[in-house]
């Protein structure tokens, strides 16, 4: 396994020098403002050496460098390890400083910059030695941080370069024969238009979905492996079909069988989520609910969306990155390359948590900011493992192939959209992912795929009040309030008139939780709908304050009845989990069995000849019952 160099402190500057050659110093020394030159390597040494631990001389020579070098050794100096990283200024500041100009290919004519920032291979590449540091912390002011972007307004429309197939005359580009699908050769253009941009907002989605699948796995329905725990394509598609808002992305039929499938993104985070968090785990070939997991069920949705997103961060159930499934290499020995994934995902929720909340962020923005604020990471200590198509000419161990943007921006892709935003904490705004995110063609192999990973369509996301609460930056959770774009009038009859312009979509999707539509302007109140909204984690205090904020009177007495009614009524009954109805032979034994000193704990008497057991005590009480002479034979 490649292993990290760690390279040893630089304390001096004379150590620094003493590795250069006679030519190296030579060219350091022409940047000095000296009348004779030697030619000796120690009295070169003695030069340059002078010129740096000098006050007067060294300001002078700080002096001579441009904005951007003066950035470049402000940077170096405050670091923690002196090092200058080339990778982090560019990301700050858009361009590297000059530190010379090439006489050929391993030569260099240095600037000023380099009598600052030494360049040495024995100490990292290019450092500031600390004696040399410490002098100039006496005069350079520590640089600010990082500003991260945000964006006003999303834009309704991407301009994408996209694929259009030229009809066949006559006939479709895909038949069925005998069962099979196959696939007629058919020609394409690649066109550049404008393709909407998807915008969805999770935060209540989130907290009803982790109420269907809680539902769900307690109904025995959810179906995963015993090796990976990951969840099956049956399972997946019942999950899709359940969820408040859908899938990510909806099917779409290939037109060519090579074409990439676009895969469950919500309805296969899920499982792993609620595993993750202890609230189910796997009985067989289905999950169950634990005990925590049926507490969940009762317990406020926003707390165990918090839950579940500090335990996922610890989690080992999955590398994220095996998701990116383009990218080979990653089992066998190059699972051993790959770093922790918690360490990676701790650096993605620390920048995550500086995002401002209710703004949104441009992914590629968030990915430059990362590098620039020092929250980077490594997803493998040995890129030469990883390949795409082809373990030798694919490799990404060549220089270039295993950048940020196809490594950790990858990853932080998959964590978002599957996890953070599957979780409620972000809110997105994504295209479908072919040719969403080309900056992977000039890789080798690479010719015939139209995404790198099936998260590449994620191009905005905004941090909501949920993800503040889960993220630990606020104690209690107000819920985000959709925005008022309608005027409604609410009447005692429990029906709504939308007045002027229609409802918007979150409008209408909020409205739909709680009304029955009529039509476009007019809804009404339904406690059917309302009682299973409560039921499945809505707060109904969203309902009065979506209702009172668009509605100029106060609202109706019949309304605020309906309101507290429903709210009370709705949480009149707990559900304690499922349990086992035993028949018992005659009233004699269920009168035994229900008052005994072994068993009574573990059911209760219903009727004249039948006891309830609660499912997670079945084993306790067959040996309690055991103990008195009787059994249940196993279904």
């Amino acid at each position: 396994m490649a292993r990290q160099k760690i390279y040893p402190t630089a304390a001096t500057v004379r150590e620094v020098l003493d590795q250069m050659t006679v030519d190296e110093l030579k060219q350091l020394s022409y940047r000095l403002p000296a009348k004779e030159r030697p030619t000796r390597k120690g009295d070169l040494l003695d030069l340059i050496e002078r010129h740096l631990t000098s006050r007067e001389l060294l300001r002078a020579l700080w002096e001579q460098l441009d904005e951007k070098q003066k950035l470049a050794v402000a940077e170096t100096i405050h670091s923690a390890d002196g090092l200058f990283n080339a990778a982090r200024f560019q990301a700050k500041y858009g361009e590297l400083p000059v530190f010379g100009a090439e006489r050929d290919s391993w030569r260099e004519t240095p600037s000023t910059l380099r009598l600052f920032i030494l360049k040495s291979n024995r100490y990292g590449g290019s450092v500031i030695p600390e004696d040399l540091k410490q002098r100039l912390l006496g005069f350079v002011s520590e640089p600010t941080g990082p500003r991260l972007k945000t964006e006003d307004e999303l834009p309704e429309f991407i301009e994408m370069n996209v694929k259009e197939y030229e009809p066949f005359e006559g006939e479709e580009g895909i038949v069925v024969v005998e069962g099979k699908t196959i696939y007629r050769r058919r020609n394409y253009d690649i066109v550049t238009r404008p393709v909407p941009l998807t915008r969805r907002d999770t935060e209540r989605a989130a907290q009803q979905d982790l109420q269907t699948i809680l539902r769900l796995i307690d109904k025995g329905k959810v179906a995963v492996s015993d090796k990976t725990n990951q969840p099956s394509s049956a399972t997946m598609q019942e999950i899709a079909s359940l969820l408040r808002d859908g899938e990510v992305y909806e099917p779409k039929q290939k037109m060519t069988k090579w074409e990439q499938d676009v895969g469950s993104i919500k309805s296969f985070a899920w499982p792993l989520l609620v595993q993750a968090a202890k609230l189910a785990e796997l009985h067989g070939k289905k999950l169950a609910l634990t005990k925590a997991g049926r507490n969940a069920l009762g317990a406020p949705p926003a707390e165990s969306l918090r839950l579940i997103w500090q335990r996922w961060l610890a989690s080992k159930l999955l590398d994220e990155f095996n998701r990116v499934c383009e990218i080979k290499g990653q089992q066998g020995k190059g699972k051993r390359a790959m770093t922790a994934p918690e360490s990676r995902r701790a650096a993605i929720a620390d920048a995550l948590a500086e995002c401002p909340v209710g703004e949104w962020v441009k992914f590629d923005e968030f990915s430059r900011f990362m590098r620039a604020a020092a929250y980077d990471f490594q997803v493998t200590r040995d890129p030469w493992s990883l390949y795409i198509s082809d373990a030798h000419y694919g490799s990404l161990g060549y220089d270039g192939y295993h950048g940020w943007h196809m490594l950790q921006a990858r990853y932080a892709l998959c964590l978002l959209f599957e996890y953070a935003a599957t979780l409620g904490l972000i809110d997105v705004a994504y295209v479908r992912p072919e040719r969403a995110r080309p900056d992977y063609k000039d890789q080798w192999g690479t010719d015939d795929l139209e995404f790198l990973s099936q998260y590449d369509g994620l191009l905005y996301f905004r941090l909501n009040p949920l993800g503040a609460y889960c993220l630990g930056l606020t104690n209690e959770y107000e819920p985000s309030l959709v925005e008022a774009k309608s005027s409604i009038t609410v009447l005692p009859s429990l029906q709504i008139n939308v007045a002027d312009a229609a409802l918007s979509p979150d409008e209408a999707l909020l409205l739909e939780t709680w009304a029955e539509k009529g039509s476009e302007t007019v809804w009404r109140l339904d406690r059917e709908k309302a009682l299973a909204a409560v039921e499945s984690g809505n707060q109904i205090a969203e309902l009065r304050d979506f209702l009172q904020s668009r509605d100029e009177q106060p609202l109706p007495e019949t309304v605020e009845g309906f309101i507290v009614t429903t709210d009370r009524q709705a949480r009149a009954l707990k559900n304690t989990g499922t349990a086992l109805l035993v028949e018992c032979a005659d009233a004699e034994i269920a009168d035994l069995i229900a008052n005994h000193e072994r068993t009574k704990k573990l059911c209760l008497r219903t009727g004249e000849r039948h006891l309830v057991v609660k499912a997670e005590a079945e084993e306790q009480f067959r040996k309690a019952v055991h103990l008195l002479g009787y059994g249940i034979p196993r279904v």
